[in-house]
């Protein structure tokens, strides 16, 4: 019997100055199919399957259907977390849906294996810190309670929401332009109602941050996320100024969307900019510290700089 062993010398890696890539690019017309972009999207599928499951049943993704993480490493960090019964219900359901979506692709796609993601407090904490400017205390945990849940939330479905968008143009095929019409349509609800239950609390402080407001730090998460995608603004908080509101009438922002109130697009490289949180898509970390899976991943993996001492064995158990 075999098991699965992880050799990390970073666990947490979010470069304080993200490395400027030499060759960034906010263009999403790479050298891709159809299968490629829908696998990239499963690095995303999977993270919040993980997390939403975790954090609401206390049990991950091979509890319910282990052959869809096609022997990837499990996540590491990830817990029950202490959630009031409504926003439990929710999130539970979100949980249910991603294996729906994990499903659906690799069912069409043959899908690829589950990548290591980190889902640790300490990495929340320290993209958290990061986007507020200075340490929490005391230390953010998103499993903690149900506001800490989804404000950490509200930096995940949203990366996979924009990167839906951003593909669906250059697809080819129509069957595969149908299953991400629907990933897309599915995960923009998600995005929507982490979003409203927010808003509804959007005066109150977060505790770890002082005097900080929910509001307030879904303003600065969205500026990390713009920081570290490197190609402008695609991503807004719950209240933004009049001039971008929609039709610069209202300045509470429960969607976030550009000038036409339409959907922000990332590409790949952005949204491993943001995920990795060293703003290179050429350098893991941060909730993919080994790396996302798949050839689009792996494509900027092999021309970059990836030195990390990320090793995988397996030892008789």
């Amino acid at each position: 019997m075999f098991k699965l062993c992880l050799v990390l010398i970073l666990l947490i890696a979010i470069d304080a100055n993200p490395v400027q890539s030499g060759s960034l690019s906010c263009s999403g017309n790479i050298s891709a199919s159809d299968v490629d972009r829908v696998h990239f999207a499963l690095n995303l599928e999977f993270t919040e399957a993980e997390f939403f499951l975790k954090g609401a049943t206390g049990k991950g993704l091979d509890a319910f259907n282990a052959t869809l993480a096609k022997g990837g490493p499990p996540p590491v960090g990830a817990k029950k977390a202490n959630l009031d019964p409504i926003t439990k219900r929710i999130i539970e359901e979100f949980g249910y849906q991603e294996i729906g979506h994990l499903r659906a692709i690799t069912d069409m796609t043959g899908g690829i294996p589950r990548p290591l993601i980190n889902l640790t407090r300490e990495n929340f904490a320290v993209f958290m810190d990061r986007a507020v400017g200075r340490r929490s205390n005391p230390r953010f945990d998103p499993y903690a309670n149900s506001l800490n849940y989804l404000l950490a939330s509200y930096y995940i479905p949203y990366v996979g929401h924009t990167g839906y968008v951003g593909a669906i143009p250059y697809l080819v095929y129509f069957n595969i332009k149908r299953l991400v019409a629907g990933l897309l349509g599915v995960e923009s609800g998600q995005d929507a109602v982490i979003r409203t239950l927010l808003y509804e609390r959007q005066n109150e402080t977060v505790e770890e941050y002082g005097g900080v407001t929910v509001a307030e730090l879904t303003n600065e998460i969205s500026n990390l996320r713009n920081e570290l995608g490197m190609c402008g603004i695609k991503d807004e908080g719950l209240c933004v100024p009049l001039w971008l509101g929609a039709e610069n009438r209202t300045t509470s922002n429960i969607l976030s969307a550009d000038p036409y109130s339409l959907s922000y697009d990332r590409t790949a490289q952005e949204i491993l900019r943001i995920m990795y949180g060293t703003g290179d898509e050429h350098r893991p970390g941060g909730f993919w510290p080994c790396g996302a899976n798949g050839r689009i991943a792996r494509m900027f993996l092999d021309e970059g700089c990836y030195d990390r001492d990320c090793i995988v064995c397996s030892d008789d158990n």
